[in-house]
């Protein structure tokens, strides 16, 4: 099976979170209420360079995905 890079979840227990999963490396799941991210892989300090770098893109491709699956909803 492919998997998309980004899929949408929600949660009942959290019901104001609105959640981003990365499927790529780096995989994450990030919290668009608060911009918390909770990472799927172990990283070493030669990675934390890399990982400092892709974060930021990462957490912005995930909220551009965001908002654009909410504006196929709108229309």
């Amino acid at each position: 099976m492919t998997l998309p890079k980004f899929i949408l979840g929600d949660n009942t227990e959290h019901p104001n979170a609105i959640f981003v999963i990365h499927t790529e490396f780096p995989r994450f799941i990030i919290n668009l209420e608060d911009d918390e991210v909770e990472w799927f892989e172990d990283f070493d300090s030669e990675d934390q360079k890399e990982l400092e770098s892709e974060t930021e893109n990462a957490i912005k491709l995930a909220t551009e995905f965001y908002d654009n699956e909410i504006a196929k909803y709108e229309d």
